[in-house]
């Protein structure tokens, strides 16, 4: 059975693919779970019109977290540790620390999405990469101060 792929699927293919599978995993699983439709020319204009909106919502995303990204590159945080002999700090600075202080700023980031390339075990200016969307990064400084 050929059927019009609707989403991208690893075994299968990319968004408007047709491709022929087995007739029970077309009608029993690509259908009801609206990865495919049946290839036929009503379903094939659909798809186009699907990828549109896909596009358009896809391009909004970017251009959103490209402007955020581009907002969180003129912000800085400090963190205040505390420290013990030769400004040793004691642990070191977690993803967490930063999403609170991104937050008290006023920026909502997941922790996950913080990158920190090497712990962060002194005191000093440090560069931080977050990750606003897969395609957009954003590098924030952080500040680690003695408390």
């Amino acid at each position: 059975m050929k059927v019009i792929l609707r989403q991208n699927h690893e075994s299968l293919g990319q968004i408007g693919e047709v491709v022929d599978v087995k007739e029970g995993y077309a009608r029993n699983f690509l259908i009801p779970r609206k990865i495919a439709y049946v290839a036929l020319k009503g379903n094939m204009k659909a798809l186009e019109e699907e990828k549109k909106t896909f596009l358009k919502k896809k391009q909004h995303e970017i251009s959103t977290a490209e402007s955020l990204a581009a907002e969180l590159e003129k912000v800085s945080v400090s963190i205040s540790v505390q420290v013990g002999e030769e400004d040793k700090i004691f642990g070191t600075v977690t993803t967490q620390m930063i999403a609170d202080a991104l937050k008290e700023k006023g920026f909502e980031v997941d922790k996950r999405k913080i990158e920190i390339e090497e712990p962060i075990k002194a005191l000093g200016i440090y560069s931080v990469s977050i990750k606003v969307h897969a395609n957009v990064n954003a590098k924030i400084k952080v500040w680690v101060v003695r408390e």
